[in-house]
């Protein structure tokens, strides 16, 4: 009797990866990555080893630019075959008169593009007895977090940004089909679900709140009652880039009650009423101060961070002061500032008064000397406190790992004295016993 043998595939195709930008292209990247695994490709680690290269690009400011340009020079120097994607991609021009050599140019959130792309360049293996992938996807993250992305695109025009050009309007997930990867991410060993989009307030907007289901019971797509239901799966639940509005004041009794964790992320930008109406963005800075004492009175352990904006066009030096004035006034805990840049595309660019370069780089100096007095002393307060802190490494005979306060890359760490034996996904428990300008320093209460 003669047995069947099943033959060998073929070596999978190679597909290097390169990733830049935001948490958002990351997820981007992720979709691809997943996508990729499913079909048979093998994701290769190295331009040598790979049959093409895919760059997923960011174009948000002219650094951003410089350096997506660069990802791709380097990949078609080292391999020489490359697909562009991403939202510098929106701006084909861009990419294709500096490198005409690419395979291809996509935008961002364009999985199937780049997809089809891949398949004309690197025809997909077949192999029909092959599940390549878990049911969680592929993700650049360590295991114990990932981003959650809920939409894409924004129905603001703030006049310094190509992100709407770029990303298109507002548009939700299902809110089935985002609670469904929260679960699949959970059972994975998450610990931590970063809630992302462009615009998280904004959520269920464009499609009037609809109702959906998850596991037969009914959820709307809204942003409270997704944060409801993320709250059941037991993990910590981070949410970025929330806009002011209204019913965003719902979602801290939550944090108050330990549902998500007491951190916002509201990208302010300035203080100046009319640097914000230029700006096109919410222009009350005393009801911002009013909402964030109410914020704090109802949770008083939240931590608010923001990002700033210092040299917009007509910028004067009391208008800057105003903004001085409004972090001393808020005792924001994290905060970013940039100095503008004209971003091809912006409607900022025609606005007049513009700012010279020195005079931009020494108000972000100053602001930043500011702002880094504020964060020292609101650290200072929480020596002696004891925290729960989300493992995320070992350095030494140090862990390194973060609080409720710390989203990952953008703020700062606490470092676990004695803590070499615990991994990354423990959450243990410590006593702060140090602080500086950005980051804590705790010794060890319970293990792991």
């Amino acid at each position: 009797m003669t047995t069947k043998t099943r033959p060998r595939p073929a070596a999978a195709p190679r597909v290097g990866f390169v990733s830049l930008g935001c948490p958002k292209a990351l997820v981007d990247s992720e979709q691809i990555l997943t996508r990729l695994r499913a079909e048979g490709y093998e994701i290769s680690p190295s331009y040598g080893d790979a049959d093409l290269v895919v760059v997923n690009t960011c174009g948000f400011i002219d650094s951003a630019v410089d350096e997506s340009l660069d990802a791709i020079g380097e990949a078609l120097s080292e391999n020489g075959k490359v697909i562009v994607t991403g939202c510098l991609g929106a701006k084909g021009s861009v990419v294709l008169d500096e490198h005409p050599q690419v395979l291809a140019v996509t935008g961002p959130h364009a999985t199937d593009e780049v997809m089809t792309a891949i398949h004309q360049h690197l025809p997909k293996p077949h192999d029909p007895f092959t599940d390549l992938v878990p049911p969680q996807g592929i993700r650049l993250t360590p295991k114990h977090y990932a981003y959650l992305k809920i939409s894409e695109g924004c129905n603001h025009r703030c006049t310094f940004c190509i992100i709407p050009s770029m990303r298109g309007d507002l548009v939700s997930r299902p809110v089935g089909d985002v609670l469904q990867e929260a679960e699949h991410l959970v059972r994975a060993g998450v610990k931590e679900l970063l809630v992302i989009s462009q615009d998280t307030s904004a959520y269920g907007v464009d499609v009037k709140y609809r109702m959906g289901f998850f596991q037969g019971r009914p959820v709307k797509t809204r942003m409270t009652d997704l944060v409801q239901a993320l709250a059941r799966f037991g993990v910590w639940v981070r949410l970025h880039y929330v806009y002011p509005y209204p019913h965003v004041d719902e979602v801290i009794p939550l944090m108050a009650e330990g549902k998500v964790l007491p951190y916002l992320d509201v990208p302010f930008q300035h203080a100046s009423p009319r640097i914000l109406k230029r700006m096109k963005r919410p222009a009350s800075a005393e009801n911002t101060l009013a909402r964030i004492r109410a914020w704090r009175e109802i949770c008083p352990d939240i931590t608010i961070r923001s990002t700033f904006i210092v040299g917009f066009p007509g910028e004067t030096e009391a208008e800057f002061e105003e903004l001085l004035d409004f972090l001393d006034e808020a005792q924001l805990d994290r905060v970013g500032c940039f100095t503008y840049s004209a971003v091809e595309g912006a409607a900022a660019n025609d606005l007049d008064g513009a700012v010279p370069d020195d005079v931009k780089e020494h108000r972000l100096a100053r602001f930043m000397e500011r702002q880094a007095a504020i964060s020292e002393t609101r650290l200072a307060r929480k020596v002696g406190r004891e925290l729960e802190v989300l493992i995320d490494g070992i350095d030494g005979h140090q862990a390194v790992g973060r609080s409720s306060a710390d989203a990952p890359e953008i703020d700062g760490v606490v470092y676990v004295d004695e803590g070499a034996h615990l991994k990354p996904g423990d959450i243990v428990r410590v006593r702060v016993v140090d602080a500086d300008t950005h980051d804590l320093h705790a010794e060890l209460l319970t293990d792991a």
